[in-house]
């Protein structure tokens, strides 16, 4: 319905107003034509519908529906002016984009209250289960639910998941039977397997067989975790399933594409915030004693000390009374956070809560030492306690948003934000900036874990 209004409405109204002819026949065009794009794409599949915002495809469905209409202009010798053809149909991906985003919204909050979800029965050695388990435990925006395990061997799960029968460690040819049995027990949707030593080859795929042939879907898990799908690619060689990952991008004209729109972004953001910069400043300075900027020394990019600039929001004493409240952090691992810290002055609580102090950093931008979207920029001592993965963070620049500050700032432990800036250093990408950026406005106003 939304896609039929978005693709009838402003067209009408368009053509209306600008006096074309044949209205109805263009609406009507213009509406068979988008239906007939997105039915295409199986924008109405299951396994697409609700599952992403969409910004990214719905800009793709929309190109291609002004090449198919050109082609139909052409074939038909539709006179009506280009720009107000062009017009007419640009309210259609914006209709669209809108629905999917709140179709993805609710599907998600659907499935934190185990709705809209499949039943999976997992199947694999114990080890594996229990990853598979604790990864689709983690997160609720995905749509599997564990309800059993038939662990393979003699070992057994420790992630508490109901036993839903076992197979032996060898194979014995009845392997899908007593799979089939588990499932119509506990009433599984899908069968999860996750390979391994005593489950792979012919064994897997006369298990795959006889669950396909019962009319249950089958899912493999690979193993991989936190790669983001473009980076994958199936291929087959010499009849093995092979899985070809891509690299995460660390060069080439992607990057430099992004470090020219954030230099751009930080000039003009510098520029239109001026006035706003010196009210602040002055009510820094009359707040408390005092200078109204703030510099800390930060860890940016592949290790490299910078210079980071804030508006002031604590007392000029903080760094020499940190030691002192050590005992009082409310963070887990290298992160120093309180709720209610005494160094934070008034005004400080208030540039905090709306993220207005942060916004000096638009300067660190512009000179390279930070990005628009990144990890939040360490301190030195937090990266000397760092460890291995964790180190990965500091691949890619400092961000003045990113998937921290959206996803719920102090609030989260030093492992949920780990994992965070981990998925985004490796699956960096441009789309994923600007749904950062927007996402960013709404972090802002709610406020929460800002402190």
């Amino acid at each position: 319905m939304a896609d039929t209004a978005g693709a009838t409405v402003p067209v009408a109204f368009v053509f209306q107003q600008a006096g074309q002819p044949h209205v109805v026949t263009a609406t009507a065009a213009v509406c068979v034509a988008w239906l007939c794009v997105l039915t295409g794409h199986q924008r109405y599949g299951l396994r697409f519908l609700g599952e992403s915002r969409g910004l990214v495809t719905t800009l793709h469905d929309w190109l291609t529906l002004v090449g198919l209409l050109a082609v139909v202009r052409v074939l038909s010798s539709e006179s009506s002016p280009p720009a107000v053809a062009l017009l007419a149909v640009t309210p259609a991906p914006v209709l669209t984009a809108l629905c999917r985003s709140l179709t993805h919204r609710h599907l998600k909050a659907q499935r934190r209250q185990a709705r809209a979800v499949h039943r999976a029965l997992v199947v694999g050695e114990a080890r594996a289960v229990d990853r598979v388990v604790e990864q689709l435990a983690s997160r609720t925006d995905h749509p599997y639910v564990v309800i059993g395990a038939v662990p393979v061997g003699e070992s057994v799960p420790r992630s508490g998941i109901p036993e839903a029968g076992q197979l032996a460690g060898a194979d014995r040819g009845d392997d899908g039977q007593a799979v089939l049995a588990a499932a119509r027990r506990h009433g599984a949707e899908t069968v999860l397997v996750a390979p391994g030593s005593l489950l792979y080859g012919e064994r897997l795929r006369a298990l795959s067989w006889t669950v396909h042939d019962a009319g249950l879907p089958l899912v493999i898990a690979s193993g991989l975790a936190d790669v983001a799908l473009r980076r994958v690619r199936p291929s087959t060689a010499a009849g093995l399933h092979l899985l070809h990952v891509d690299p995460p991008v660390r060069r080439g004209p992607q990057l430099l594409l992004k470090s020219a729109l954030d230099r751009a972004g930080a000039a003009l953001g510098l520029a239109l915030l001026a006035p706003l910069f010196v009210l602040l400043a002055l009510a820094v300075r009359l707040d408390s004693d005092g200078p109204a900027l703030y510099r800390q020394t930060r860890v940016g990019h592949r290790g490299e000390h910078f210079t980071m600039w804030k508006f002031r929001s604590m007392a000029v004493d903080a760094d020499r009374l940190r030691p002192h409240l050590t005992s009082a952090n409310d963070m887990d691992g290298p992160l120093f956070k309180m709720r209610a810290d005494p160094r934070v002055t008034r005004l400080g609580r208030l540039l905090r809560r709306t993220s207005l102090d942060e916004l000096p950093q638009l300067v660190n931008v512009l000179r390279g030492e930070m990005s628009l979207v990144g990890p939040r920029p360490p301190l030195p001592d937090e990266v000397s306690t760092y460890e291995g993965p964790a180190l990965r963070r500091l691949l890619v620049k400092p961000g003045l948003t990113g998937p921290w500050q959206v996803s719920g700032r102090s609030d989260l432990s030093w492992d949920e934000s780990l994992a965070l800036d981990l998925r985004y250093a490796d699956n960096w990408s441009l789309t994923t900036d600007l749904g950062l950026l927007a996402r960013t406005f709404r972090a802002v106003v709610d406020g929460r874990g800002a402190y």
